[in-house]
């Protein structure tokens, strides 16, 4: 993907980005090292796995209720959400003092609903069937950005290109059998081009109508171009295997038009628009050759359940250091519940990282790897000019990692 040794000019869409001005930001994006990501959306008054339970696919689990009436009472939800104790600046004060750097918000996820007040749709937290179209700010994602600016973190949106609400994605007159589009784009070319108008539409609303938004995070990996279909996401296409190409070129174009250092992070598909990867729930055994960043869950969900299982303060900082020490950097994934609150448990664990990295955080901001890495319980890290170098032991007790700066 992205390395900094690739940067020129002239690349195509399988190539690496090559823009010195989008590799630059990635560079500077590096010295973050740890984000915040929240899922958030109607799945949490239910408090159920976010978007996919509305998917027909073998492995979702609806407690035997029927899929057609289960997807109907589900779409339903925006009539009832209205988080009454969502509070935008004590989420971004929780944020800053767990020593994140940068924010990634759910504006939409694969159901559709609009996390922001969208012209191209009813069905957002502003809409008119939404009770939440009465608070103060309707516009959640607005309130997300403009707080956490404030508490000096990078903004970043979450954006599904597949709509599973929209009518040019998975059409009315047809069943639903998986996460996929489900009719031949290349049968019906005008109905998938007034679905890419439509994905272009809302995305130039995120990256227009809320100041200076530094990533624009994509995914929904199985809405990509012939080129970039390979073994892993062949079995995302499902039974048709459609391609489904959204025109990452021009929607690039529009979204840096007025932002022309914004990261693009089209997850999974590779080439000029994934400026940084994304491994899911894993931390790679060794270096990579790029710009990484590890999305992990501080439960075992995505988006809020009750009864979540919270990794340990220890596993967190852990966490944290293995994945600095091999380059990359941590998004831990909160999910508010329905009324808009970050769970105690997960509050409580911000607090203690926040705490750990006040002592600690100069083997941690603005480091990159030292040889030998990772060895045993040892983990080691640099500043960017070379002249402090750091040994990080980890520990089983309080404070759980300790730091020590290595002499010349």
């Amino acid at each position: 993907m992205i390395a900094a040794t690739l940067c020129g000019r002239g690349q195509s869409d399988r190539l690496p980005e090559t823009d010195s001005l989008i590799c630059r930001r990635v560079a500077e994006w590096q010295d973050l090292k740890f984000g915040f990501m929240m899922h958030w959306g109607l799945y949490a008054q239910w408090g159920v796995v976010e978007s996919w339970s509305i998917c027909n696919e073998p492995w979702i689990d609806r407690g035997g209720a029927s899929y057609d009436d289960y997807k109907r009472r589900y779409q339903l939800l925006n009539r009832t959400f209205c988080p009454r104790h969502f509070d935008p600046a004590a989420m971004a004060a929780a944020a800053r003092a767990a020593g994140m750097r940068y924010v990634v918000f759910t504006a939409k996820h694969h159901d559709g609903f609009c996390m922001f007040d969208s012209r191209e749709t009813d069905y957002t937290t502003a809409g008119p069937e939404c009770p939440y179209r009465h608070a103060p700010q309707p516009d959640i994602t607005r309130a997300i950005v403009e707080a956490f600016r404030r508490e000096g973190l990078w903004t970043g949106l979450y954006f599904s290109k597949p709509d599973w609400h929209h009518p040019d994605y998975w059409a009315p007159e047809w069943a639903t059998p998986d996460r996929n589009v489900n009719y031949d784009p290349a049968a019906l070319p005008d109905r998938w081009e007034r679905y890419k108008s439509f994905v272009l539409r809302q995305v130039v609303e995120l990256t227009h109508n809320y100041g200076h938004i530094d990533i624009l995070w994509l995914d929904g990996g199985w809405v990509r171009p012939a080129w970039s279909i390979n073994d892993e996401s062949r079995e995302w296409l499902g039974c048709c295997q459609r391609v489904q190409d959204i025109d990452m070129e021009r929607l690039a174009a529009a979204a840096r038009n007025e932002n022309p250092d914004l990261i693009i992070v089209d997850r999974s598909v590779g080439g000029r628009f994934e400026n940084y990867r994304t491994p899911e729930r894993q931390v790679p055994d060794s270096l990579l050759p790029y710009p990484w960043e590890t999305c992990m869950t501080m439960g075992d969900s995505w988006s809020w359940v009750p009864d979540d299982r919270y990794k340990s303060v220890r596993e967190l900082i852990h966490l944290l250091c293995d994945v600095v020490a091999k380059g990359g950097n941590l998004l831990l994934n909160v999910g508010p519940d329905a009324e808009g609150r970050l769970p105690q448990p997960a509050l409580q664990r911000m607090k203690a990282i926040g705490d750990w990295l006040a002592e600690n955080g100069r083997a941690i901001y603005a480091t990159r790897p030292l040889h030998p890495y990772c060895q045993g319980n040892k983990r080691f890290t640099q500043s960017k000019d070379g002249r402090h170098r750091y040994e990080i032991t980890l520990t089983d007790q309080a404070p759980y990692a300790t730091v020590r700066e290595l002499a010349d």
